[in-house]
């Protein structure tokens, strides 16, 4: 019965319950523009409006959701290790800062590359099973949820079915964070001056900084995006990430490298703008705005 209560006066819980709400914030928010991103990815053509006009009309407005289930269910958890990973680390890796400073720039940037890695352990199957809801396109399909598609992949393909795709996971999402963060904190610096020790910026400085922050991040890995949808798309279709560039490069050309990602410049605009927003806004109720929480980020 004491659990809460104990479990939220640490700053441990305090991240997990903000981080919960920034994620959730992040998953809502963005989840239509990352169903037409995933089918314009796995397509061979078409833009995000015509791809949006067809599924629409085929699938109904509900399909643009389709698979939130699995992101939004895990997404607490998710955000807990991102957010309680890059705090420890940003600072274990470079001790150079005051305890009472923020982390430098460099301890930023190697704790969120960190972060990008540890956090890929549990992202990876999560947007396995997503990805394959996501391109569900018959009636029959239709009638799986997260569970069922999760069940159906382990029973064909075993654990190492539902960890396919960890491997370009992992390379896409540890310099994407070490990009994401620095980006956030230079940001949020930059528009609010000594915003990075008292925590006290405003909500546009929050929206505009960690919006510009999921750009800067989805552009620099977006290549390896597309690898990755690909590769856990189709079990049977590529041997490997070398395989899956090879075949989509002569296929369809290096466009294909970045098709869709336009529609995921302006999801991730949204998305984390709402995950920061709602991080620190919720991190401000829980320490009652005393500005004395831990200066880490998603």
């Amino acid at each position: 019965m004491d659990f809460w209560p104990e479990f939220l006066a640490t700053s441990w819980g305090k991240e997990f319950v903000a981080g919960g709400f920034g994620g959730s914030a992040g998953v809502i928010a963005g989840y239509p523009l990352d169903t037409l991103r995933i089918r314009q990815q796995y397509a061979t053509g078409g833009s995000a409006f015509a791809i949006c006009r067809q599924v629409l009309a085929a699938e109904g407005l509900g399909s643009l959701y389709r698979g939130m289930a699995a992101p939004l269910a895990s997404v607490t958890f998710q955000n807990a290790i991102a957010f309680q990973s890059y705090a420890v680390l940003s600072r274990a890796i470079d001790n150079t800062a005051a305890p009472d400073d923020p982390p430098s720039y460099r301890g930023v940037v190697l704790g969120g590359i960190s972060t990008g890695a540890i956090q890929s352990l549990v992202l990876s199957p999560v947007e396995l099973v997503k990805i394959r809801l996501q391109l569900q396109t018959t009636a029959a399909d239709r009638l799986k949820g997260p569970i069922a598609v999760a069940r159906s992949i382990y029973r064909s393909e075993g654990v190492k079915g539902m960890y396919r795709g960890l491997a370009v996971t992992i390379l896409r999402d540890a310099p994407a964070h070490g990009v994401y963060f620095w980006s956030y904190e230079y940001m949020r610096e930059t528009l609010h001056p000594g915003c990075r020790k008292n925590g006290q910026e405003s909500f546009r400085t929050m929206l505009l900084a960690g919006g510009l922050a999921g750009v800067a991040s989805w552009i620099c890995c977006y290549p390896l995006d597309v690898i990755k949808t690909r590769i856990q798309a189709n079990s049977q279709k590529y041997s490997s990430i070398a395989d899956c560039f090879r075949r989509s490069v002569k296929e369809e050309g290096y466009n294909v490298l970045w098709r869709g990602m336009w529609t995921a410049v302006a999801r991730a605009f949204v998305v984390n703008g709402a995950i920061f927003t709602a991080y620190e806004t919720a991190l401000r109720c829980l320490f009652n705005n005393n500005g004395n929480h831990l200066n880490a980020k998603d």
